[in-house]
């Protein structure tokens, strides 16, 4: 038995917890490339140079993708435009090297937008490690990188392990542990890694219990979340989405009451990571004194993490000893036939692949959005697949 093929039940959602990878209401589906198109065309009437903007356009289509639509393009009108709008994202910037030291880069990335930037920083740290066997490029000044594991998945591409992360700048989510009020964001965190011919390992999530935009997408759906990712003041469980942005409940770290202080580590480290060695705007900070206990601040000034590792330039063996870790792992015995064991990132990697055969599934609201998105840019919006 091939142990990558799909069982012939249905496979569990990548996020069993939260609103289905398969949008509510799917009323279209949309050609990958057609979608690619349009986004980069919306992208560069905002002055994005073409290139750019089909890259940016990449990053933001991956979350529909691969099945995190939370991620994807849901935030091109909400989150993305407006920053070029408020004039907090520059379409003209150019991110510029503050220091190099070979496999060590500091650059400023000027405002330019997050979801090519730190592609290109990543792709600097791929070409750093094909030289030194690692590569770190360490970025501030940066806006929204959209999904972190499109830019890990960057150094797949080239044959290595990347490791992206980033901090939210100066906007506060999230409360430390017996805190009153939010001192750090979501602060994601992505490894990918080759996995032979298997599908890429790539893990990527946020420290907290959820990304602020699930808990958004589940309000937006009128669907409740499971205890542990919200909480009021009193500490009790808020499963109602709406609450979060109602300001009735504050999003709570990975881990749950037992192990809150696991996942605030970790958000922790990433602020280190991302923002304390860069330079960049701090979530931690005495300014978030003055909160009320609820998101405050504004996210610029963000800060990345991009590094490659290239493990084949210290040994041989390295392809065939990743074929040998995650096929063992899609080889284990299941409890349940029906679901066998998978790794993250092989969900993703087989929706992907389904979805560029046949499209990329829009909700109606979503669907609607881009088209009025296209008749106020004067752009096609992208056609429907016609189903045969």
């Amino acid at each position: 038995m091939n142990p990558t093929a799909s069982p012939a039940t249905a496979s569990p959602p990548a996020y069993p917890l939260f609103p289905k990878s398969e949008p509510a209401r799917a009323a279209v589906r949309v050609r990958h490339d057609d979608l690619l198109d349009f986004v980069a065309a919306v992208f560069t009437t905002r002055g994005l140079a073409p290139e750019r903007a089909r890259e940016a356009a990449g990053a933001l289509c991956y979350g529909d993708l691969v099945g995190m639509s939370s991620h994807g393009l849901v935030n091109l009108a909400r989150l993305y435009l407006p920053l070029f709008d408020e004039g907090r994202v520059d379409p003209l910037a150019e991110p510029r090297v503050l220091a190099d030291l070979g496999a060590a880069v500091l650059l400023d990335a000027n405002r330019a937008l997050g979801l090519w930037a730190a592609g290109l920083a990543m792709e600097i740290a791929a070409a750093r490690a094909a030289t030194y066997g690692v590569g770190l490029v360490s970025v501030r000044e940066g806006t929204h990188l959209g999904c972190a594991g499109h830019h890990a998945l960057r150094a797949v591409g080239h044959g290595m392990v990347g490791v992206v992360a980033s901090n939210c700048g100066r906007q506060r989510i999230a409360r430390p542990p017996g805190g009153a009020v939010a001192m750090l964001g979501t602060n994601p965190i992505s490894v990918a890694a080759p996995a032979g011919e298997h599908p890429p390992f790539v893990l990527d999530m946020s420290t907290t219990a959820a990304p602020t935009g699930r808990v958004r997408q589940a309000a937006r759906q009128g669907a409740e979340l499971p205890e542990g990712v919200l909480a009021g003041d009193d500490g009790a469980p808020v499963t109602d989405a709406a609450a979060f942005d109602e300001g009735r409940a504050h999003l709570l770290w990975l881990g749950g009451a037992a192990g809150q202080y696991k996942g605030f580590g970790l958000g922790l480290a990433v602020e280190v990571l991302a923002a304390l060695v860069p330079g960049a705007g701090l979530g931690a900070h005495p300014d978030a004194y003055d909160g009320d206990g609820g998101p405050n601040g504004r996210d610029d000034d963000i800060g990345f993490f991009a590094l490659a590792l290239a493990p084949g330039a210290l040994r041989e063996g390295v392809d065939g000893d990743a074929a040998t870790l995650f096929g063992a792992l899609l080889g284990c015995p299941p409890t349940d036939p029906a679901l066998p064991v998978r790794y993250p990132g092989w969900h993703e990697h087989r929706r992907a692949e389904k979805r560029r055969r046949a499209g990329v599934p829009l909700g109606a609201d979503l669907y609607a959005e881009l088209t009025s998105l296209a008749a106020a840019t004067g752009l096609d919006a992208p056609a429907p697949v016609v189903e045969r």
